[in-house]
């Protein structure tokens, strides 16, 4: 549903209209044009909010990334990569948007944060660890997602599923599990 008009359009509105655009179409069909047209404005209105369609993209990664909550003191890398999982399944094709910003805007992002902030109490190189860690949920939740945009169209047919007891739990709980396993000799950075 397109988030409410509250006036003019500003920013943080049409982050919030590009969302609802990409829950209902996906991102292929995410276009300047489009949200323009739903925000009844010209394409070019966009550019005074947003350098480009790459700037838009990343305001609206950072949005699915701010759903991550900070971890809790405790908490382990397990838990916090699936909160980092969860916000990327939150929105249809929101792991190709958020692998397509980090791949563009390199740094820190809300989810190393959130990562890092697990591995830091015990790994000698969290910064390298939690990149490492970002990078296979990125990966592995774009083939959940590529998948579960297969099933919808009738193109692919599984009985996996994300509800903790199907084959996709089962690899990224191990996937999770070897890097935990590894973290603490992570290699000194080149």
């Amino acid at each position: 549903m397109t988030p409410p008009r509250t006036g003019r359009h500003d920013r943080d509105h049409i982050i919030g209209v590009a969302l609802d655009l990409l829950d209902r179409y996906g991102l292929p069909d995410l276009t300047m044009r489009r949200l323009a047209t739903e925000l009844d404005v010209q394409p070019s209105a966009l550019y005074w909010h947003f350098d480009s369609k790459q700037d838009l993209l990343a305001a609206v990664s950072d949005r699915i990334l701010a759903g991550i909550p900070d971890p809790a003191p405790g908490d382990d890398l397990l838990g916090a990569a699936h909160a980092v999982r969860d916000a990327l399944l939150s929105y249809r094709d929101g792991a190709e948007i958020v692998m397509s910003s980090a791949a563009l805007r390199p740094g820190n992002s809300r989810a190393e944060d959130a990562l890092r902030a697990v591995l830091s109490p015990t790994v000698p190189d969290a910064d390298l660890a939690a990149t490492a860690v970002l990078q296979f949920v990125l990966g592995h939740t774009t083939l959940v997602q590529q998948r579960m945009h297969g099933e919808s169209y009738g193109a692919a047919s599984s009985t996996d599923t994300l509800d903790g007891h199907g084959r996709d739990a089962a690899v990224f709980e191990a996937g999770i599990a070897l890097l935990s396993r590894g973290a603490d000799r992570t290699p000194a950075p080149r």
